[in-house]
């Protein structure tokens, strides 16, 4: 017991704990969309993207939120226009928007002085958060989580069958740019957990271990935020332990559970699969 309490004696590794659990919450219940709907490469794009808003926002003196946001939505903005008025497939489009914004926030980065540690952004900075962030990032995470959980039944619908949801009175156009949103949202939630190069991590892997476990959407919808707050609580121990980087080991954390679901998942895990073919042969 005195080891689980150790780190939480002090303020700092108190709001880590905060910042991260809830990023990994949001995260986690938005990763079941973006692998149902197949939205991985765009979760990808948009973690990118918002590297020079966040960089123009503290050039500016703004709050980061407002500048990754900001970007994060031209990001999906951009990627809608040239998808729609061009013959570039949407994979293409997502590629050129997302490598180029994120070039252009590297390029910020170097030229911009500066006495804050700007590459904090890019792995973030867990065990720096202050009160002011852990605000931020709780006000942000609050309205994402309130929104999808509202819209939940109109979000399944459109990722499973997007005429039907047309066909009785939905707008699939309207879901998708909303979900899209959310997704700049928690990008901005996610970001000072695990920094930019991270992010796409924590809204995948918690839905597809979720995935392995079950075929279950609502039940998807337990499991994955579940999965996410405790890999975000066991990585933070184990990188105060192991005098490690905060962000990677939550990360880390995550994928060590979806290894142990890939393989031992009691209806999709790989053993099981194997067990089964053998059986079948034989």
């Amino acid at each position: 017991m005195e080891a689980l309490a150790e780190p939480l004696a002090y303020a700092f590794m108190q709001r880590a704990f905060l910042v991260s659990v809830l990023a990994a919450v949001v995260c986690g219940v938005l990763s079941c969309w973006l692998v149902l709907i197949g939205w991985s490469l765009m979760g990808d794009a948009v973690s990118h993207a918002v590297l020079p808003g966040v960089v123009l926002a503290y050039i500016l003196g703004a709050p980061f939120a407002v500048g990754a946001l900001v970007f994060g939505l031209l990001a999906v903005a951009l990627i809608g226009e040239v998808r729609d008025r061009s013959v570039i497939r949407e994979d293409a489009a997502i590629g050129v928007v997302f490598t180029v914004l994120f070039a252009l926030g590297l390029v910020l980065i170097s030229v911009t002085p500066s006495q804050t540690d700007l590459g904090h952004i890019l792995f973030g900075n867990l065990l720096g958060v202050s009160s002011l962030d852990l605000l931020q990032v709780v006000v942000l995470g609050v309205i994402t989580l309130a929104v999808l959980l509202l819209k939940r039944r109109d979000l399944t619908l459109y990722a499973f069958d997007p005429t039907h949801a047309q066909a009785i009175g939905l707008n699939p156009r309207r879901l998708g740019a909303m979900l899209l949103a959310l997704l700049a949202l928690t990008v901005v939630v996610a970001l000072q957990a695990v920094g930019v190069v991270l992010v796409v991590a924590m809204l995948i892997i918690p839905g597809a271990t979720a995935r392995l476990l079950t075929d279950r959407f609502a039940r998807m919808l337990q499991v994955a935020p579940a999965i996410a707050a405790g890999c975000a609580v066991a990585g933070i121990y184990a990188s105060y332990y192991l005098d490690t980087a905060s962000g990677p080991m939550v990360v880390l954390a995550q994928g060590s559970v979806f290894l142990g679901a890939y393989l031992f998942a009691p209806r999709h895990g790989l053993l099981r699969r194997r067990r089964h073919r053998a059986a079948a042969v034989a």
